[in-house]
C-alpha cells in the first residue's frame, strides 16, 4: 500500500511523470506554502502489527524510518513554535513504540501546542509505564492532548480483516481504557468496503453508546473516515483547471500547512512535505522547517485520491 507497484503501472501509463506536466500536456497543480498549523513527526515505522493495506507498510520488522530521538525532535519543536503552529501531530508505525513519545509530545504540550497521537491502543499504549507517563500528561496538560484511535470499521470482522484476528477487540479495550484515564479521544474509520458515510456513521454511533464511548459519530473531528487509497485504481492526475472544476481552493489541501519530520535509518532527520509520502524524492524538502516552506507539486497519485479528490486532511 505504500504506492510502489501502482505509481509504477501510473507512470508507465504516462502519467504522475513530468513534475510541471500532466499526461495530457495541461499544467500540474501546485500548492503554496501557506503556513505551518501542523508538524508531524514520524516516530518510525516499526509497528506491533501488520494490516493488509498499510500506506507506509509498517511491520513489527519494518524500520526504514527510524526511531527519531528527543534530542533529533528538539530542533523541530523550536522551529515550529517560531513559524507559529498550533500542534504537534504523532504518526508512525506504531507511536507508543518509540521509547521518547512522550517526553516528545509532554515538550509540545509546555511549549504551549496542541498534539495530537495517533495510535492503535494496543499492547504498546497499554504498557504499565507508558500509561502512568500519559496520566501525568493529561493531568497536566489534558486539554490540549488528544489520542485518535485506529477502529477501521464499527464491526469486528470487517476491523480484524486488516489487522488480525482479535485486534477489534484489543483496540476497543485500549480505547476504553484512555477515557477512563481521562483522555480526550477521537476514533480513524477507513471506506474499504464501499460502505456509504451515513451508514458508516450510523454503525459507529451504536458502537460507541454500546461501549460508553465518548465519540460523536456525526462528527467529522471526532470520527474521522478516510477515502481508501487502492493502489491498483486509477486516479486522474491534479491541474491547474481542476481548482476551478472541483470547487477547490489548493490553500486548503493539507501541504499548505503542514510538514513531516521523518528519520531514515542510517540517516538525519529530514523534512517532507506529505504524512502520505515518505519514498518519492520529489517530496523530500530539506533538513529544516525553513527549507521545507515551498510550494508542493501534486505528482503522485495520493496527492489525487486522498487529498484533492479524497478531501481528506490527517489533521482533522
Amino acid at each position: 500500500m505504500a504506492g510502489g507497484s501502482g505509481l509504477a503501472r501510473l507512470r508507465a501509463m504516462g502519467k504522475f511523470l513530468d513534475p510541471d506536466f500532466a499526461a495530457d500536456g495541461a499544467a500540474r497543480a501546485v500548492v503554496p506554502f501557506a503556513r505551518l498549523d501542523v508538524l508531524w513527526v514520524n516516530t518510525g515505522t516499526l509497528c506491533n502489527i501488520e494490516c493488509r493495506h498499510c500506506y507506509i507498510e509498517s511491520s513489527p520488522t519494518n524500520d526504514r524510518l527510524a526511531y527519531l530521538t528527543f534530542a533529533e525532535f528538539a530542533p523541530f519543536l523550536e522551529e515550529a513554535c517560531a513559524m507559529g503552529a498550533a500542534g504537534i501531530g504523532f504518526t508512525g508505525g506504531e507511536p507508543f513504540m518509540n521509547p521518547d513519545l512522550l517526553s516528545m509530545a509532554g515538550a509540545a504540550l509546555d511549549a504551549g501546542l496542541r498534539v495530537l497521537i495517533l495510535t492503535n491502543a494496543m499492547r504498546p499504549a497499554m504498557r504499565p509505564a507508558a500509561r502512568a507517563e500519559l496520566r501525568r500528561l493529561i493531568e497536566r496538560r489534558g486539554a490540549r492532548l488528544a489520542l485518535r484511535v485506529s477502529l477501521d470499521h464499527h464491526s469486528s470482522e470487517r476491523h480484524d480483516e486488516e489487522r488480525g484476528v482479535g485486534a477489534f477487540d484489543i483496540s476497543l479495550a485500549g480505547l476504553k481504557a484512555f477515557v477512563a484515564d481521562g483522555a480526550r479521544v477521537s476514533v480513524a474509520g477507513r471506506s474499504v468496503w464501499g460502505e456509504g458515510p451515513e451508514a458508516a456513521r450510523a454503525g459507529y454511533a451504536a458502537l460507541f453508546a454500546r461501549h460508553e464511548i465518548p465519540v460523536d459519530a456525526g462528527d467529522p473531528e471526532e470520527l474521522v473516515l478516510f477515502p481508501e487509497m487502492d493502489d491498483g485504481a486509477d486516479t486522474p492526475e491534479i491541474t491547474t483547471q481542476c481548482w476551478s472544476l472541483l470547487k477547490k481552493n489548493p490553500v486548503d489541501v493539507m501541504c499548505a500547512t503542514s510538514r513531516m519530520v521523518i528519520k531514515r535509518k542510517g540517516k538525519a532527520p529530514s523534512v517532507v512535505a506529505c504524512t502520505l509520502i515518505v519514498d518519492d524524492p520529489q517530496f523530500e524538502l530539506g533538513a529544516s522547517l525553513k527549507d521545507a516552506a515551498r510550494q508542493v507539486k501534486l505528482n503522485h497519485p495520493h496527492c489525487s485520491r486522498f487529498c484533492v479528490l479524497g478531501g481528506a486532511r490527517c489533521s482533522r
